[in-house]
């Protein structure tokens, strides 16, 4: 079987899978697994051995004409080239562990059958983008996952919170979506062809007329999607889905989208300085922000929220000095040790009984009690705070080397101001990355109150997911190495400057907020006169669903109120208060654009009642008066017609003397 054919088979098996789940879902309620599980598995082998095949060599392009325009024409067009394979491993990789979680995750979900089928859909439209050959065909797929991520975010729809957060994914990646969808035409006109190959060859060329306004277009749905500064609002509230969906949305599909949508298209970007210099201030603020936010989040999954965002910033951050070799390195690395992040949180969730940090760091036990989470997760974090030698160190570390290059100039095209600011900010936020995670271990695993209630053993298939993911957490940036040919064929091993740096400044970030956890847990530690002790003992186990609609502390009101012993409100000082907020972005919206929308609809509401219904009810009302007179005058009485015909007469006489009268 050629490799063109496999690789058609790797997206369209999923889609199979998500069509026959939604159509046997309901009657054969026994096939609903191997059809969420099989499919998946077996993409993931297929794209295992398309991989091997392309070999990190010369793309291999195949197409065939999907319909004429008359204009420019759309291909059903498939690229292989080492990014689209390896990040279809890790799409594949990461859907089949999701798919086995969920499993036992949500074993006892009556909505199951219909969840699976939209993970698999959502697989199939995230690897129709990674192996698309044209934009229009990338199109689809691009959408397809918007609509799965509205469905999955609601999952659970009877609280008003996932209702909330599924409609605000899906309003603010389309709001990115709009110019999205006309940087596109315009660079099919530009270049007159929507596919991929043929646009960078215009692109070679100079072929391209307007290449900082496309670049600008493209980048407002790359922000939407990737959940990059001003659209990454919607990717926290989405943490009101399951946990399973988090760590597909966050690690493979989704999010990843609008990274890898400009690392295939780079050229385009480069084109324009300043569509660069907006990148990397995008990139910038976002990685500052959202480490920031992280670090004042109680909810463990919203911490894990912020953290995809500010990763996400590295890896825009590497696109904006013109290195996709170390976007795509890192945008792998992240998505194998972000999943593992959140399947984590999700045994930590169910053990614990509440998604609430405040609460966890008040029981003690729970690392006796999960340990398979606490040590791979413990791994994830390490990664996640880029300590050597886990992934996260070097993928990390590629994007700091590229910063540094275009920094001193040596990268040409990319100005300068970009690279200094990439950097700058790439360190402030490794710095601020080790503390927010260094945070949620210690207050996650390290409470030190009564011992936790017990909420049941988590199923063996999540516990064997999560020390899959672990692997390639702890060794991928070491088999770097040896994948040169996938990443342009340069390598992307540390330099000593970036890495003594990076590591640094890590590490530094690292201790300072464990001595503010034991100064706070220290003074914490004296409780006032009065206090009322906390009794785990007595509180009931919840579900997800339960804990995210009321965030349902672990026991008692006293885990309700914000944990004296938090390193993160001593370290942030009066900015916690903000950056637990998400500085009030939300805020600034909702004054912007939702009040005066919301202000021209009473406008159009008071219009439509009190002028154009006026209007309308008088246009009835006259003829409904006059209709009125006229039926009181036919009362069918001959004496009356004979009165009112002789009174006419009588005036009309009178009117005839009259204007004779006045004539004479």
């Amino acid at each position: 079987m050629t490799t063109t054919t496999l690789a058609v088979l790797v997206p369209l098996l999923p889609f199979l899978g998500a069509v026959a789940g939604l159509l046997l879902g309901r009657t054969a309620p026994g096939f609903v697994r191997p059809l969420a599980v099989l499919p998946a598995l077996a993409a993931a082998v297929l794209a295992v051995i398309v991989a091997v095949r392309q070999g990190g060599g010369k793309a291999i392009d195949a197409s065939t004409q999907l319909t004429p325009t008359g204009s420019v024409p759309i291909d059903l067009a498939l690229h292989l080239d080492g990014f689209a394979a390896l990040v279809a491993v890790l799409v594949g990789v990461v859907a089949t562990c999701v798919q086995l979680y969920s499993t036992g995750y949500l074993r006892d979900d009556p909505r199951y059958p219909s969840y699976a089928a939209l993970v698999s859909l959502f697989t199939s439209a995230m690897l129709l983008v990674v192996y698309s050959g044209d934009l229009m065909v990338l199109l689809v797929g691009w959408e397809i996952m918007g609509i799965c991520s509205y469905f999955l975010v609601g999952h659970y729809w009877e609280t008003p919170e996932a209702r909330a957060a599924s409609l605000k994914a899906f309003l603010v990646t389309k709001l990115g979506d709009v110019p999205f969808l006309f940087g596109l035409f315009a660079l099919a006109a530009d270049a007159g062809t929507f596919r991929i190959t043929g646009i960078l060859g215009a692109v070679n060329s100079g072929g391209l007329d307007h290449p900082t306004l496309i670049a600008l277009l493209l980048l407002a749905g790359v922000a939407g999607k990737s959940a990059q500064f001003p659209l990454h609002t919607w990717l926290p509230d989405a943490m009101a889905g399951p946990t399973p969906v988090s760590a597909l949305i966050h690690a493979a599909t989704m999010v990843a989208a609008g990274v890898y949508f400009v690392a295939r298209l780079l050229p385009v970007f480069a084109a324009s300085a300043a569509a660069l210099t907006v990148l990397a201030v995008m990139a910038a603020v976002t990685m500052v922000g959202s480490a920031l936010a992280a670090l004042a989040q109680d909810d463990i999954k919203r911490v894990l929220a912020y953290s995809t965002i500010g990763q996400l910033g590295y890896m825009t951050g590497a696109l904006a000095v013109g290195d996709r070799g170390a976007a795509v390195f890192h945008l792998i690395s992240h998505g194998a040790f972000k999943a593992l992040l959140f399947l984590g949180a999700g045994v930590i969730i169910h053990a614990a009984g509440t998604n609430s940090l405040a609460a966890m760091s008040r029981m003690s036990g729970l690392p006796k009690r999960i340990p398979d989470a606490y040590w791979t997760m413990t791994i994830a974090l390490f990664a996640l705070a880029a300590i050597p030698p886990f992934a996260g160190f070097f993928s990390k570390e590629a994007v700091l080397v590229a910063a540094e290059h275009a920094s001193l100039g040596d990268t040409t095209g990319v100005p300068s101001g970009a690279g200094w600011t990439v950097l700058v900010a790439g360190l402030l936020t490794a710095l601020l990355t080790a503390a927010y995670a260094t945070r949620l271990w210690l207050l996650a695993f390290r409470g030190r109150g009564p011992v936790a209630p017990d909420h049941g053993k988590q199923p063996l298939v999540m516990n064997g997911v999560l020390w899959v993911l672990a692997v390639p957490s702890l060794a991928f940036g070491l088999a770097v190495t040896y994948l040169d040919d996938w990443f342009d064929g340069h390598a992307l091993t540390p330099t000593v400057t970036t890495a003594v740096l990076g590591t640094g400044v890590a590490l530094v970030g690292g201790l300072v907020t464990y001595g503010a956890w034991r100064h706070t847990t220290a003074m914490a530690a004296r409780p006032p006169i009065g206090a009322v002790a906390a009794h785990p003992e007595d509180s009931p186990a919840v579900s997800e669903a339960e804990a995210i609609a009321t965030h349902t502390p672990a026991y008692g009101d006293i885990a309700s109120a914000p944990d004296p012993a938090d390193p993160g409100r001593l370290l942030l000082g009066p900015l916690h208060r903000h950056a637990a907020a998400g500085f009030h972005l939300d805020a600034v919206y909702h004054a912007l654009f939702v009040r005066p929308v919301l202000a021209g609809a009473e406008l159009v509401r008071f219009l439509d009642r009190e002028v154009v219904e006026t209007y309308v009810r008088g246009a009835g009302a006259v003829p409904r008066l006059l209709g009125a007179g006229v039926r009181r005058a036919q009362t069918g009485n001959v004496q009356t017609y004979l009165s009112a015909l002789l009174a006419g007469s009588v005036v009309l006489a009178i009117a005839a003397v009259i204007v004779a009268a006045v004539g004479a």
